[in-house]
């Protein structure tokens, strides 16, 4: 019997065919009835979609997740219906371990990371244990150095952060340590360190027994002082590491304020006792480093500790000028240095540069204040001569300029006008009016041409 008649399958029997493409290596010959059923068409593709099937197969959910799963490409190996059975079985057996799903959110592809986002601040999580207490001073130190005008917005921040972390003596002990060393090691962070210091000094709320921050800090100044005559004939490093220390401390004694039981803040005493001893020290030693950094502190301290120490009924102060006008006739400084010592000379002399306040407004007189005439104006007679209130015939001159505004602005026109002062045929010399005829028809000539 034929075997046609057992082909029994829906659309059996039926040639159907489909144009070849090039891409499958497909002949575009005639077709044998009885080639196999897939061997005129293309493989079917893999759905886009597959319906969900039970998550029971974990490595090979893994293996696709990975990307070992690849997409099956269009070959010629499909025209034999073999492989073409076999492609099949393959694609199902992955389509029913896959894990995808149609109602999934989105889909990443493999090999893609995926970007999660920091996990927020917990509140039960501290966050300075991330860096040290060491790290996080030098940061808001080094802040404060490139911005000191952002200290005022900046300190109680800065305050209130080291309140809730410094809560034992030793961390005090070693923000003293890190605030005094970075303050003398930092140029020109001497100022902005001794403010800070005063900030903490009066906002720091622990208090060990062994002494507030105050209290440790001036202890810690202490330990250097009393090192103070071996730093001065010290190495260059010795000794610059000392003078910063010694202006650092001028700095602090300006700026740290000791609350008193009645009336305004003082300064610290002890710190005015050790700046005098100090500079006997760099004066002992008279090098010109040494020398220099005296100077400078007397620059900056100088003024104050004059009025102090005059206040106290105390000569320390022309101690130490005997003590420079000594140095000034006896050691071997440098002549710039020299210079630098007759300028502080001249400096203390002049009261330190201070102009003293003048008398009250109400009260001054050109006897009494030497600003008087600071602000006046200055004024200038008909022939240029400059004048001023302090000079002795400003009264004359000045009614002289009065009269003169009167002549050319008479309301009343009984003097005439500015214009008409110069269209009067008196004011102009015959040898003047003739020049000037001679200089219009000149000028009409050279028009016209």
């Amino acid at each position: 019997m034929n075997d046609d008649c057992f082909n029994r399958a829906p659309g059996a029997g039926r040639s159907r065919h489909f144009p070849a493409d090039p891409g499958l290596g497909v002949s575009t010959g005639n077709v044998e009835p009885k080639a196999p059923l897939f061997n005129q068409r293309e493989p079917l593709r893999q759905p886009r979609t597959s319906p969900p099937f039970p998550e029971n197969n974990t490595n090979s959910a893994d293996a696709m997740v990975a990307g070992d799963f690849k997409r099956l490409q269009p070959s010629a190996s499909y025209a034999n219906s073999t492989s073409t059975s076999r492609g099949f079985n393959e694609v199902d057996s992955l389509v029913q371990s896959s894990k995808l799903s149609a109602s999934a959110a989105e889909f990443v592809p493999s090999g893609i990371m995926q970007y999660e986002d920091p996990p927020l601040y917990d509140e039960n999580t501290s966050y300075y244990d991330e860096q040290t207490l060491a790290e996080t001073v030098a940061d808001f130190l080094a802040h404060l150095s490139s911005s000191p005008g952002s200290f005022e917005s900046d300190v109680e921040q800065i305050t209130a952060m080291l309140n809730s972390w410094v809560t034992t003596e030793e961390l005090l002990n070693e923000l003293v340590e890190l605030i005094y060393t970075q303050s003398t090691a930092i140029p020109n962070f001497s100022y902005t360190g001794a403010r800070l210091c005063n900030y903490l000094s009066h906002h720091l709320t622990i208090s060990p027994p062994s002494g507030n921050f105050r209290q440790l800090l001036l202890k810690r100044c202490q330990n250097e002082f009393l090192q103070r005559d071996a730093a001065v004939r010290g190495d260059p490093e010795t000794q610059k590491k000392f003078h910063s220390y010694v202006l650092f401390l001028g700095e602090l004694y300006l700026s740290l304020e000791i609350k008193s039981a009645k009336g305004p803040p003082n300064r610290a005493t002890i710190l005015l006792c050790a700046l005098k001893d100090l500079m006997i020290s760099l004066f002992s030693k008279p090098v010109d480093a040494n020398l220099i950094c005296a100077v400078k502190l007397l620059k900056l301290t100088g003024s104050v500790l004059d009025d102090t120490w005059k206040e106290s009924g105390q000569q320390h102060m022309e101690e130490l000028i005997r003590r420079i006008e000594n140095i000034l006739l006896d050691a071997t400084c440098s002549r710039d240095v020299r210079q630098m010592l007759l300028k502080l000379v001249e400096l203390r002399s002049s009261d330190w540069g201070r102009v003293r306040a003048a008398a009250a407004a109400s009260k001054a007189t050109p006897d009494n204040d030497p600003n008087y005439f600071m602000n006046e104006p200055t004024f200038y007679t008909e022939d240029g001569t400059p004048f001023t209130a302090a000079d002795p015939d400003y009264a004359e001159k000045y009614q002289e300029i009065l009269d003169r505004q009167d002549y050319f602005n008479d309301p009343d026109g009984e003097n005439g006008s500015e214009f008409d002062l110069y269209d009067t045929e008196d004011e102009m010399e015959p040898e003047i009016e003739e020049a000037y005829e001679t200089f219009c028809l000149e000028a009409e000539k050279k028009r016209k041409q």
